[in-house]
């Protein structure tokens, strides 16, 4: 299944195009991808946050020179998304020595980082009014607030690979919410996509980032699932405006 359409007429999930295909850009530039190690099988144990853990830390814009910032939900015209990127200022950190930890030529794009309760919301509902979506793909903008959706809490962040600054759609583009989005779908595709895959991968698992295993593109720091997968206390809980 492709990226659903929003079938009430506004925003599109697959535009704007911010990206271009990674085999695209890669091929012939003489940038050596090999020896990139397989991922591994994930898995999603029961994820809990106990609000009494929660942080206090304040967002930050993301700025960083080896980050592009893309907003993508803002430049489709989502009503209540954002032109800047924030996260945690711990999870920024964390990014921010990503970023500094990629081979050269290598950089960061990021689509989507914090979202407001009413973003998540917007987005659920324009998602899941196509029934035949698989559940996973958008969280469910749920109230309590022992069970925040991911990026409502500071700590998760949607992004890329760039190359000299060329944004990578690896395998797919952003919010293609179909079976190539999982993030070992190109495992037994040797190629680019699998490679760069398999890089980012890596070094946001090197940075402290967790994956989700239906989306390649996003990946948790400090969250509950963080917490479930890590065996960690999770300590970012939802952030109202």
């Amino acid at each position: 299944m492709a990226a659903p359409i929003n079938v009430t007429g506004g925003p599109r999930f697959d535009l704007p195009r911010t990206t271009r295909p990674a085999s695209d850009v890669v091929r012939g530039l003489g940038i050596s991808l090999l020896d990139q190690q397989a991922l591994p099988e994930f898995t999603d144990p029961p994820a809990k946050f106990d609000p009494m853990f929660a942080s206090d830390e304040s967002l930050v814009h993301i700025r960083h020179r080896n980050i592009r910032i893309l907003s993508n939900y803002w430049h489709a015209g989502w009503a209540r998304s954002f032109p800047e990127m924030q996260l945690r200022s711990g999870a920024a950190d964390a990014l921010y020595k990503v970023a500094d930890s990629l081979p050269e030529r290598f950089g960061l794009a990021v689509f989507d980082a914090y979202r407001p309760l009413e973003l998540q919301a917007e987005l659920y509902e324009a998602a899941y009014a196509d029934p035949a979506l698989p559940p996973g793909f958008v969280a469910e903008p749920l109230e309590n607030i022992a069970t925040p959706p991911p990026h409502s809490t500071g700590g998760t962040v949607d992004l890329t690979l760039t190359v000299d600054g060329t944004p990578l759609s690896i395998g797919t583009d952003f919010d293609d919410f179909s079976d190539l989005a999982n993030t070992r779908a190109f495992e037994d595709r040797p190629g680019h996509d699998r490679d760069l895959r398999r890089l980012l991968y890596w070094h946001m698992r090197a940075g402290g980032f967790i994956v989700l295993h239906c989306e390649w593109w996003h990946f948790e720091y400090g969250t509950r699932r963080w917490g479930a997968i890590r065996n960690k206390q999770p300590f970012y809980g939802r952030v109202d405006l």
